[in-house]
């Protein structure tokens, strides 16, 4: 039955005995959601770029959480989703400490950088959004299946409606590039890959399902390339000011990883004016973002890309 009340964080219940892994999880987004998670009792892994930071972050996390649960269970693992190598170790180093993976949040990501490649030669913002997550998933599929109701949980962003992919030239090689045109490519890539995975995965006969979410607009460090301009710089702080902050924009992506009634392909976003702000809801995206044979093609090009593949697709040899 549709629900009657706003989703809240009072309901995200009992996660005891689950284990995730959020990247990103640090700061933003991804801090918020650790906190979450880890104050429901889930067994967390914070995969973090700079694990200096991650180790910092669940530091403020544990003296967060002085008096109001128990000791948290958490982990801080290394992970650098624009060098594949990175991808793969941290999928080596974790079925080494657990057997098995309740949720992954794919969450972390940059937007509008300067041109840049990733240590493997693509395009950074597509390298890093899209590529980095497509292979850590594929790297996990195991010890997600281990895990009954499993879930990927892959953050987008209102900005995918602004997106196009350009098959002949997915990567800006020839040129087109802008931060903004980049940016919008990895998120509507966000939500094409968690279309055509939970379509493999129902092909599969597979327990696990994919989601996405995106959070609004949130004052985050996110936004840093953004307000890099001098005549911007002084906007920065009225902006963060006057958004949401990080365990609000965080809402969608908890009720996307943790909802009994969502469903595979399912996305969420706040539920306010322009999908700008409030309580988490079933969210609107465009008509190219679930266009099946531009989600295959993405899938074959992220293979062909990262060199991993897995779960063949539906009808497929």
């Amino acid at each position: 039955m549709p629900r009657t009340t706003a989703w809240t964080t009072a309901d995200i219940g009992d996660l005891t005995g689950k284990t995730a892994i959020v990247t990103g999880a640090n700061n933003g987004l991804g801090f918020a959601t650790t906190r979450a998670l880890l104050l429901h009792g889930a067994h967390v892994v914070l995969a973090c770029r700079d694990t200096a930071k991650g180790t910092a972050a669940l530091d403020r996390l544990r003296a967060d959480a002085v008096g109001a649960v128990g000791e948290l269970r958490a982990e801080v693992l290394a992970l650098d989703l624009s060098v594949l190598a990175s991808v793969r170790s941290f999928a080596e180093a974790f079925p080494a400490a657990h057997h098995r993976l309740d949720l992954l949040v794919n969450n972390a990501g940059i937007m509008m950088t300067p041109y840049g490649l990733t240590a493997d030669g693509y395009e950074l913002q597509f390298g890093t959004n899209h590529l980095g997550h497509f292979a850590l998933t594929g790297l996990l599929l195991n010890a997600l299946a281990a895990a009954p109701g499993s879930r990927v949980v892959t953050l987008s962003s209102l900005a995918h409606r602004g997106g196009s992919m350009d098959f002949a030239n997915p990567l800006f090689a020839d040129g087109g590039y802008s931060p903004g045109a980049a940016y919008n490519r990895s998120k509507l890539a966000n939500l094409l890959f968690t279309d055509e995975l939970d379509r493999r995965l129902r092909a599969a006969g597979q327990d696990t399902i994919a989601v996405a979410a995106h959070p609004g607009v949130v004052g985050t460090d996110l936004f840093g390339h953004v307000f890099d301009r001098p005549a911007l710089r002084p906007v920065r702080a009225v902006f963060n000011a006057v958004m949401p902050r990080p365990g609000e924009g965080a809402r969608p992506t908890l009720r996307a990883a943790t909802d009994p009634g969502a469903r595979g392909g399912d996305y969420f976003g706040p539920g306010g004016p322009g999908e700008l702000r409030g309580a988490p809801r079933r969210a609107k995206s465009i008509e190219a973002a679930h266009d099946p044979a531009a989600a295959r093609r993405l899938w074959e090009l992220s293979e062909e890309l990262t060199g991993i593949s897995y779960l063949d697709a539906p009808g497929g040899n």
